[in-house]
């Protein structure tokens, strides 16, 4: 679980421990329309290397999101999450990508987490992009295990994932909450 870059299979018969993460991948489809976020947790206390991981991780996100301006083009998004995470020490995954969503999971653009500014699609007002860096504490390359879903790191280094699903308006970008279940629709 420590190397699950993203498609982790859950079991019962896997045991959680202290110092591991786990990287949760939530989709919401609302009223025909989809919303894409993840996050990495800890298992109570980690080590400092997982720990700066996970704080690199989310920050990355933070700046991408910030670079989601009308008039940037995709590479700034891509660009920022790069240099951001290879100046700590870590690796960003190439395989992988963040994406547009809207009525499917993955529409255009690809949001890379690598690349250079000023290159790519302009972003405009009413974009819906899926920005989610995965972040490697050791290098960049994945593997697919034998369940053909489940993505690892291919030297078996920790990763994180944080994604948000941002709206892109003239007045910046917009992190899209998770709706909340109407309280006359709750079970209890």
């Amino acid at each position: 679980m420590n190397d699950e870059v993203v498609h982790g299979i859950p079991s019962f018969k896997r045991v959680l421990r202290e110092g591991d993460i786990v990287s949760l991948d939530i989709v919401v489809w609302y009223d025909g329309y989809i919303g894409d976020n993840a996050f990495t947790v800890p298992v109570g206390p980690v080590s400092p290397l997982v720990e700066k991981l996970l704080r690199v991780s989310r920050e990355a996100l933070d700046l991408g999101i910030r670079q989601a301006v009308v008039g940037n083009r995709i590479g700034d998004i891509s660009a920022s999450i790069q240099q951001y995470v290879e100046g700590n020490g870590f690796s960003v995954v190439r395989d992988m990508v963040g994406h547009g969503v809207g009525v499917s999971m993955h529409e255009p653009p690809e949001i890379p987490n690598f690349g250079q500014r000023g290159k790519g699609d302009r972003i405009k007002a009413g974009m819906t992009l899926a920005i989610e860096p995965m972040v490697n504490a050791g290098a960049y390359k994945t593997k697919t295990l034998s369940d053909g879903w489940t993505i690892v790191t291919a030297d078996g280094a920790p990763s994180a994932h944080f994604e948000h699903t941002v709206l892109t308006t003239d007045r910046g970008p917009e992190i899209l909450p998770i709706p909340r279940t109407p309280a006359s629709a709750q079970v209890s």
